[in-house]
């Protein structure tokens, strides 16, 4: 684990929103979209989780991990923050954010349950968001070129999910968490993901008045099963974690460094 650096983006967060802002893709748009309405709650989520967890460790390893700790929550919050305020521009545009609060909704059955059950369902979800982020890193003409300020936020996110995607893993695993539940929550995770995911994609390519173009479905096959699609370059490193010897740094990529030294003069480390 490299030292994790809170960083200010520098980016106009207050000019609205084009309707079709990645590459005039609507159905693209409508995913980037629904995966933003999801983040202020699950950022909270994960902060949550990983502070708790973190006060639950002895002394001696508080120490080990609280640099690491510090500096998760303050990149996830910045994270919220910016997505918070992209939300915004989405309900101007119309858009109904069901994802969030129907999150928030199921986030009341973990009430009381012990910090390993929600380090493990936040180490499914980095999960997640790490491999979709090194997809984008990847692949970044899937964010269009059109937005240079979203693609920017993205490509920012996506560095900083790639760093620390160990947090969660390594608390749960500090905490004595085991393998049966780390890979019964992926599985609990994947499917509520995945579901919620393509329930809010579809409701707000219903609220553009783009569900049923042709357009619409030919960029949805292709984006997601295509040569480069989203579901074929994942599947693989998703299926991973479901391996007893997991660890997200056997996933290690230099896309995000690489992606954070030639863009420097795009965010002010705040700390780290």
């Amino acid at each position: 684990m490299t030292d994790l650096v809170v960083r200010r983006l520098l980016v106009d967060m207050e000019a609205p929103i084009a309707r079709h802002w990645c590459g005039g893709d609507a159905f693209r748009t409508a995913l980037f979209n629904a995966l933003s309405m999801s983040f202020p709650v699950g950022e909270q989520f994960f902060i949550d989780s990983v502070r708790n967890g973190f006060k639950a460790l002895p002394p001696e390893l508080q120490v080990k991990y609280q640099a690491d700790v510090q500096g998760f929550i303050g990149q996830e919050a910045t994270h919220r923050r910016l997505h918070a305020l992209y939300n915004e521009h989405l309900d101007k545009l119309g858009l109904k954010n069901e994802w969030g609060p129907r999150a928030q909704g199921r986030l009341k059955l973990l009430e009381g349950v012990e910090p390993r059950h929600w380090l493990a369902a936040t180490a499914a979800n980095e999960h997640f968001t790490a491999i979709l982020a090194d997809y984008m890193l990847a692949c970044p003409e899937f964010l269009g070129d059109t937005d240079a300020r979203l693609r920017t936020l993205w490509l920012w996110h996506s560095a900083e999910e790639s760093e620390h995607k160990c947090v969660a893993f390594d608390l749960y695993r500090a905490l004595g968490g085991n393998e049966e539940w780390r890979i019964k929550w992926m599985k609990r995770i994947t499917t509520v993901f995945l579901a919620d995911a393509v329930r809010q994609t579809v409701n707000n390519l219903r609220h553009d008045g783009t569900l049923w173009k042709w357009s619409t479905w030919k960029s949805a096959w292709t984006s997601l099963f295509g040569k480069q699609g989203l579901v074929r370059l994942t599947y693989k490193p998703w299926r991973q974690y479901f391996r007893a010897d997991f660890h997200p740094l056997q996933l290690e990529s230099e896309l995000g460094p690489q992606w954070l030294a030639a863009n420097a003069a795009q965010f002010i480390p705040v700390r780290g």
